[in-house]
């Protein structure tokens, strides 16, 4: 059990990063990267207007804010965190691992702590933050080593 990948898409569907979480992340191209970020901003968008329940709490009374939450697979997990921005935090993980909910959390507020902090970091641009990334692998690792309390 662990988690695989991490890619953050921008409310205009643009891929702003990517990252291999674990040792057992296939190894995937910058431009399938651009295209899994498109695609699943995408798809996304559509099952937020093909719902037909809306989620509890949506002030939006067209149900945009809805969509993908969590699809999950034979040996996949993927569990999404659409910001109020449009920003949507995607990670991958195995089967049976656990805090998916909290860590995406945690990444949003690192996020919000390191990459919207830095005086150079330009909105809907690629992320290009040491700060932030450096945090998010001792995240992951405090997480699989069991240290992780959640809020």
């Amino acid at each position: 059990m662990g988690f695989l990948h991490l890619f953050i898409v921008n409310k205009s569907g643009g891929l702003i990063l990517h990252r291999p979480l674990g040792q057992s992340a296939p190894r995937i191209g910058t431009n399938e990267w651009l295209r899994i970020g498109s695609t699943f901003h995408s798809l996304h968008a559509i099952a937020a207007e093909a719902s037909p329940v809306k989620l509890p709490g949506n002030k939006n009374s067209a149900g945009a804010d809805d969509g993908i939450e969590e699809i999950r697979g034979g040996g996949l997990i993927l569990k999404c965190l659409q910001t109020r921005t449009g920003v949507k935090f995607v990670i991958t993980a195995e089967p049976g691992t656990s805090d998916l909910d909290a860590v995406l959390r945690e990444i949003y507020v690192l996020y919000s702590d390191c990459a919207l902090k830095d005086p150079f970091y330009e909105l809907e641009m690629p992320i290009r933050c040491e700060l932030f990334t450096n945090a998010i692998d001792n995240l992951i690792e405090k997480v699989e080593s069991g240290g992780f309390k959640t809020r």
